[in-house]
């Protein structure tokens, strides 16, 4: 007779259990999308400057050119 009271509480529990498991694989996602955009927006920083530091003397003539025949 135990068992048949305590059927309901067992589906119950588990139900609990795989709802919080569901949770925190939602969670790891939700971490992990996170740390790729990080990546990228590291990686776009990184490109960006290195792009600027190759070609900040000739963008700074170029403005400096502009800048004298004004």
């Amino acid at each position: 007779m135990d068992n048949v009271h305590s059927l309901p509480m067992r589906a119950y529990l588990a139900l609990v259990g795989l709802r919080d498991s569901l949770g925190e694989a939602r969670k790891r996602e939700e971490g992990q999308a996170l740390v790729e955009y990080a990546l990228l927006l590291a990686l776009i920083a990184i490109v960006s400057i290195a792009v600027l530091t190759v070609l900040g003397e000739q963008v700074s003539s170029i403005f400096s050119k502009i800048s004298n025949k004004l």
